[in-house]
């Protein structure tokens, strides 16, 4: 398959309604970037990250970086889409085992980023556009996750009333990328954004303004696909951490402590620093252990 029908596919949300139009997506992605790149670039930084640059039907454009340790080959998919389904419809009797869980992120991940980088093809004028399309495909994405190892997932408005003496004067209305409801109460709220960078005070006040009106403690947790970005010019790229330490540190310190935070690629420094990794895990802790505790 050519780039610009890659193209036109991933720009139609209404191909992206189940896990398996994710994984057929992912498989013509990588079929065509088996031979059909202009070059992949390593990152001079941490070299392995890669970067596909495309040929004139991508404006030769470099796309975001690709986390070689997690990105799927095409020869390995089909192995990995058997390990990813047969994982979730198993999901909490593979705590144990270690091989299942990694090919959890990496079926997520590769799915995700083939999508990504497709849109990375499109023209400079065309990026806001390209992002929304990615967060929203990622956003739906983890919920037919959810709802398909039996979490009833799904986005929309949660209504605060807010109540004075005892009377009910009018309701607040929240959007939520993941309400978790259960006897038609909401039991837990995520975010799911495809990096932090910029959203990650947003994340942390919204738990703490929702809990203060509703005088509840409702999980808030929240999904990251990465948080590196691209840097440097062409024959010098590296990559960029985007995740902001001091902020997420100081809000679960003095504010409130997130619930959960998960990663499919998860930064050196969330697994070395005491505070990071005690708050911050990898996406198959949330699907395998903590999510059946809210």
């Amino acid at each position: 398959m050519k780039l610009d029908k890659l193209i036109k596919w991933v720009l139609d949300k209404s191909k992206f309604n189940s896990l398996n139009d994710y994984s057929i997506f992912c498989e013509a992605y990588l079929s065509f970037i088996f031979d059909g790149l202009q070059a992949v670039i390593v990152s001079r930084n941490e070299n392995h990250y890669r970067f596909f640059q495309y040929k004139d039907d991508g404006n030769y454009n470099v796309t975001r970086p690709i986390n070689s340790n997690l990105f799927i080959s095409l020869d390995e998919i089909t192995t990995a889409k058997k390990s990813f389904i047969n994982s979730l419809d198993n999901i909490r009797s593979i705590r144990n085992n270690i091989e299942q869980r990694q090919i959890i992120n990496k079926f997520i991940y590769t799915c995700q980023q083939s999508i990504g980088a497709t849109l990375d093809a499109l023209p400079t004028g065309k990026s806001n556009f390209a992002r929304k399309i990615n967060g929203d495909l990622f956003e739906r994405y983890i919920r037919l996750i959810l709802i398909k190892i039996g979490v009833p997932a799904k986005s929309g408005t949660v209504k605060v009333p807010i109540i004075v003496d005892n009377k009910k004067l009018f309701d607040m209305s929240y959007q939520h990328d993941i309400i978790i409801e259960r006897d038609n109460s909401t039991i837990a709220i995520g975010s799911v954004k495809t990096t932090s960078k910029d959203r990650i005070d947003k994340i942390f006040i919204d738990k703490f303004l929702f809990n203060k009106l509703t005088n509840m403690d409702t999980p808030h947790f929240a999904i990251f696909l990465n948080d590196v970005q691209r840097k440097g010019k062409e024959n010098n790229y590296g990559i960029n951490a985007t995740f902001l330490t001091g902020h997420f540190k100081g809000y679960t310190i003095k504010l409130n402590p997130l619930d959960g935070v998960y990663y499919c690629d998860i930064r050196p420094n969330m697994l070395s620093d005491s505070i990071l990794k005690d708050n911050i895990k990898t996406l198959d802790y949330l699907l395998v252990d903590h999510i059946w505790q809210f």
